[in-house]
């Protein structure tokens, strides 16, 4: 293998990496499941029952929370696209050693 072949190897391997990291990133995660449960919370909430009512003191508690999570997990998902996750810097005298 030349020099120039490990160079290219490399850096797919680092191209590689640094989308592993944008996919994984725990913001897009937890983003994503508040906006899922947040959705299915707030349609459970909609048209509550009268005996959930009267346990929650007339308050919809599953609309509210729905609702919570719906903003949690959309401010989540846009804090991630203003600041995405930064590459991560590689030191090439590591593997030198």
């Amino acid at each position: 293998m030349s020099e120039h072949d490990v160079q290219r190897e490399v850096s797919e391997l680092q191209a590689k990496s640094a989308t592993a990291a944008r996919i994984f990133d725990l913001r897009r995660i937890i983003g994503g499941l508040f906006v899922l449960y947040g959705i299915i919370v707030t349609i459970a909430g909609i048209n509550p029952s009268d005996s959930s009512l009267d346990k929650s003191e007339g308050i919809n508690i599953n609309l509210w929370t729905g609702l919570g999570m719906l903003l949690l997990g959309i401010f989540f998902l846009v804090w991630l696209k203003l600041k995405p996750a930064a590459p991560v810097p590689v030191n090439e005298d590591e593997g030198d050693a």
